[in-house]
């Protein structure tokens, strides 16, 4: 699975990523993460997103 990273990076004061959602510890978690940690980061962090919405 590829990094939801968009560039975008630039952390809230939650330390949660305003770009992909991901909280901090989750970005650093990716790179050793096996793809159901990976699935579970990118659903974490969609939620995130959608709550952010207005």
């Amino acid at each position: 699975m590829a990094s939801p990273c968009c560039r975008r990076c630039c952390l809230d004061a939650l330390d949660v990523c305003l770009g992909c959602g991901r909280s901090l510890e989750e970005i650093l978690q990716w790179s050793e993460s096996d793809e159901a940690r990976r699935r579970q980061i990118v659903d974490a962090a969609a939620d995130r997103l959608r709550k952010r919405q207005p």
